[in-house]
């Protein structure tokens, strides 16, 4: 692996080098890291949303619900509208969802790599998504990434409460039986990244738009590339050996 001369990714090993706890396992988010669905998504809800009154773009969609279960979108709709959503919205709102994702849904660039070279390292890797379980399987099948998944996807359906909550990944930490001090977490929302420091973890931040202000003010390292995690996981086990 060649080195790498980029600001973000320098600061970034620092902080993993100086972690105190050995490295033992990494926790992916799913959209915006491992699956390109978050356009799509966006689109979805913000049709969704606009056919019982809210108005809204895709972008702004974007912008209000990025990391959010539907889950914790519902209470944040129904006061925007100032009413209850009609009984069969959600339902509907997933069926959507699923049959847009079943043909749109595509693998960032890099995340398959990212995911074969975290195992060559030794590292046991899982999933933590505020995507329901059918809708993970939908976005592995279509990009075919579901054949590395067996056993490691965890939905903020399992817990009591999803992300920002750190409910998540202290879930995908006790699964493998790893403190949390222990983990490392590849994020790219800001909720995300919140329940991944709230979750004692050290965070990395995919943020290949910007500087990178953002994800650093919560608390997170920046990484422009998918391409540069399997080299900061490798220096960070080195340090550790």
């Amino acid at each position: 692996m060649t080195p790498v001369t980029d600001h973000l990714f320098t600061q970034a090993r620092t902080a993993l080098l100086a972690r105190r706890a050995p490295l033992r396992l990494v926790i992916f988010d799913c959209d915006g890291v491992l699956i390109d669905s978050e356009a799509v998504a966006s689109r979805v809800v913000a049709g969704a949303l606009t056919d019982v009154g809210w108005a809204l773009t895709p972008d702004e969609s974007q912008a209000i619900f990025l990391g959010l279960s539907l889950r914790q979108m519902v209470p944040m709709i129904e006061t925007r509208l100032g009413r209850a959503l009609p009984p069969d919205w959600t339902d509907m709102l997933r069926a959507r969802m699923l049959a847009a994702l079943a043909e749109e849904a595509e693998a960032m660039p890099g995340a398959e790599a990212m995911l074969l070279a975290t195992s060559a390292l030794g590292l046991p890797w899982r999933v933590a998504s505020n995507s329901s379980h059918e809708e993970m399987g939908v976005k592995f099948r279509r990009t075919g990434l579901h054949r590395l998944m067996d056993g490691r996807l965890h939905s903020h359906r399992d817990v009591a409460r999803g992300k920002p909550a750190p409910d998540l990944f202290l879930a995908a930490a006790a699964a493998e039986g790893v403190p949390p001090e222990c983990c490392v977490v590849v994020e790219d929302s800001l909720p995300g990244i919140e329940g991944g420091v709230a979750a004692g973890m050290t965070v990395l931040a995919y943020a290949p738009d910007g500087d990178g202000t953002a994800q650093r003010a919560a608390g997170a390292w920046p990484v422009t590339t998918l391409a540069h995690v399997p080299l900061l996981l490798r220096d960070a086990l080195r340090r550790a050996a």
